[in-house]
């Protein structure tokens, strides 16, 4: 839960809503919610360039 709450908190997502959502489903359903974020919230986050 802890890892996951950590990766939210550094990534940015494609909306500024979904950081906030992902915060409260992982808070209020620790097991299931953090198993939710590694399968599908993941994908949801904006990848970096690291070419600039």
């Amino acid at each position: 839960m802890l890892i996951c709450i950590i990766d939210i908190v550094r990534s940015e997502f494609k909306d500024s809503t979904s950081k906030l959502i992902w915060i409260l489903i992982v808070l209020f359903l620790p097991m299931l919610g953090s198993l939710i974020y590694l399968l599908i919230g993941r994908n949801q986050k904006i990848l970096s360039d690291s070419r600039k």
